[in-house]
């Protein structure tokens, strides 16, 4: 059986919208599936990881094709000043209502025409038994759209994230007739797809009302995350943050109870460390600075996969961020499942009935507290504190067999061979 996946991220684009694909690209042979690949031959990816080329079989067939981009005009991979990361993608209100509003549903649709010409092509010389389209971007799905209703193959959509419902849409500032017109363009795709493939329940009760199939596959975590065999925590009281933070997750209420117990206690303030490591967002290192955290922090901008498992692994406590926006129950960020497997303790914000504290619960991995909940994330913050002084800061995290990449990719192959 052969699967053929469209996907933008592809190594070596690093971040975490590569992880999934490349994840069910390496295993799906296991459960007898062929994927095939097709992606963009000169993308201009914000972040590169070159060491995940390693991950990928010699044996499999990756397809590629040039992409123009109309972000090339004003972005560049060279420059990566805070103008031009992706936590600050939406900062320049007049880029964002252009991107928002001739972009529909975003920059690659300049290469759903050339993509759908060059598969067509393709397709008529080689069997191909399922297309899959993964998303954002969601021009993806358009491709897989047209080259279904052409030659009539059966269609997985994989949406990592929701379409017109997806939280910084608000910075775009769409006009009315622009939300219609990307509504309407994602309705065809939910509709037309014979089966939804998402990471969330609460996305696949959203997706429900307009596909007649959603199937949720989680993200989760590989085998990489056990080579480093790094056992030696931080010395320091270590709050450690990994990956894309934007100014949606800003956690101002944490650095507000971070500043009462300096102030309250001056050995916390020589024993705390923040460490954000990767792209954060100006808003937040604003606040920081506002909230007198700027001696107790440590920056660190974008590293590999395998440094990031690496200072996951030594931190005293996970900091976890939910984006604090309406709708927010069904995010999971992909960190969670790699969170997971360091067997630290993972101290979360964001709603506390969402997805996300359903897993941290089976889990026992942690907890989550609102955005506005000061006095209950102050006592646990201390409680986690003086349990690091008495150097018995443990987290006793289980049931995350579930959550491995090839488990998770045998769930994938049994939903493509029922299409």
């Amino acid at each position: 059986m052969k699967v053929l996946i469209l996907t933008y991220y592809w190594p070596p684009a690093g971040g975490s919208g590569v992880q999934r694909w490349l994840k069910f690209v390496k295993y799906l042979q296991d459960f007898g599936i062929e994927p095939i690949v097709y992606t963009v031959d000169n993308a201009n990816y914000p972040k590169l990881d070159s060491s995940l080329e390693n991950q990928i079989s010699d044996d499999i067939t990756i397809l590629k094709q040039p992409i123009w981009e109309p972000t090339d005009l004003f972005l560049s991979r060279k420059n990566t000043s805070s103008k031009t990361t992706i936590a600050n993608s939406t900062k320049n209100g007049f880029l964002s209502f252009i991107r928002g509003n001739f972009f529909i549903p975003d920059p690659k649709i300049f290469w759903v025409k050339p993509s759908v010409k060059y598969l067509n092509n393709y397709l008529k010389n080689n069997a191909i038994d399922v297309i899959i389209s993964s998303g954002p971007p969601h021009s993806m799905h358009l491709i897989a759209k047209k080259l279904k209703q052409k030659h009539q193959i059966k269609w997985l959509a994989d949406f990592r994230d929701p379409w017109t419902n997806l939280y910084y849409n608000s910075d775009f500032k769409q006009l009315n007739f622009i939300k219609k017109w990307n509504k309407n363009l994602e309705h065809s795709v939910l509709s037309a797809a014979d089966c939804v493939l998402t990471v969330s329940n609460t996305l696949q009760k959203e997706f429900s009302s307009s596909s007649k199939r959603v199937e949720v596959v989680a993200n989760g975590f590989d085998d990489e995350v056990f080579l480093d065999t790094t056992d030696q925590l931080d010395q320091k009281f270590t709050i450690s943050y990994i990956g894309l933070l934007p100014k949606q997750s800003n956690p101002k209420l944490l650095f507000k109870v971070l500043q009462e117990l300096i102030r309250e206690n001056a050995i916390f303030k020589k024993d705390l460390q923040l460490n954000f490591i990767g792209d954060i967002a100006d808003e937040v290192k604003q606040e920081i600075h506002t909230y007198g955290l700027v001696s107790n922090t440590n920056f660190k901008e974008y590293v590999s996969h395998k440094k990031a498992i690496e200072f996951q692994k030594k931190a005293q406590v996970l900091l976890l961020l939910i984006p604090n926006v309406q709708n927010a129950k069904g995010i999971l960020t992909g960190k969670l499942f790699e969170y997971l497997t360091s067997k630290r303790p993972i101290l979360a914000m964001g709603p506390r009935n969402g997805d996300l504290s359903t897993i941290l619960k089976e889990t026992n991995a942690g907890d989550v507290f609102s955005y506005s909940d000061k006095n209950a994330l102050k006592n646990k913050v201390m409680d986690m504190y003086q349990a690091y002084k008495k150097d018995n800061l443990h987290s006793t995290t289980t049931n995350i067999d579930q959550f491995h990449r090839k488990q998770l990719t045998q769930k994938l192959a049994q939903i493509i061979k029922s299409l």
